[in-house]
């Protein structure tokens, strides 16, 4: 039996953004299926639904030209850092932008990964009355596992929705047996869609 959604409970979507989408500069394989299950549960009656973008400026220190890791993508302003046009987006509440500092990168969406400076979404969700958090949107081994690890470290239970994610590089079950040792829960979309229509 999965999880029932009540305004208690709050849906993370995770840098639904074209660059992360196959094709983009960024692509991760299958990320184009996710709003399949993502859109009906924006439909379900979450207290809030928070989409994150990274928010990159030119010359980000995570990209390659800078001796990063990763391809320039997401640069502030382009097409490449606009949600993905078939995210159901009406329920929408919060979009919050990460990875501004040009300094240092962020994959979670509650602070950048220095740990120095958070974004206020703990307060945000905590002053909703936010509880239960579901995290779902690519990719699962980076921003999404960094997400889901800060918000069982702010105190709320956290849910990974592994059918409704993506990842990049790692396998999905290694990288979900360690997020389970670190507290967080699984739930697979299909059945909290299925269990909350009923």
């Amino acid at each position: 039996m999965s999880p029932r959604i009540t305004a208690t409970d709050a849906l993370l979507i995770i840098d639904m953004q074209v660059d992360f989408m196959p094709g983009g500069s960024l692509g991760v394989p299958g990320a184009d299926r996710l709003p399949t299950l993502i859109n009906p549960l924006c439909d379900l009656p979450f207290g809030v639904i928070v989409a994150t973008q990274d928010w990159h400026p030119a010359g980000h220190v995570s990209f390659v030209g800078q001796g990063g890791p990763w391809p320039v993508h997401c640069v502030a302003g382009t097409p490449g850092a606009d949600l993905l046009p078939t995210l159901a987006q009406a329920h929408i509440g919060v979009v919050l932008r990460k990875g501004l500092n040009p300094d240092i990168d962020s994959y979670s969406a509650f602070e950048d990964n220095d740990h120095a400076s958070r974004t206020g979404l703990d307060d945000l969700l905590k002053g909703r009355g936010i509880t239960r958090v579901f995290v779902v949107g690519v990719a699962l081994d980076y921003c999404v596992a960094a997400t889901a690890r800060d918000a069982v470290r702010a105190g709320f239970a956290t849910f990974i929705l592994p059918d409704a994610c993506c990842g990049v590089r790692q396998a999905p079950a290694s990288v979900l047996a360690a997020l389970g040792m670190e507290g967080v829960d699984q739930a697979r979309a299909a059945d909290v869609l299925a269990d909350n229509h009923d």
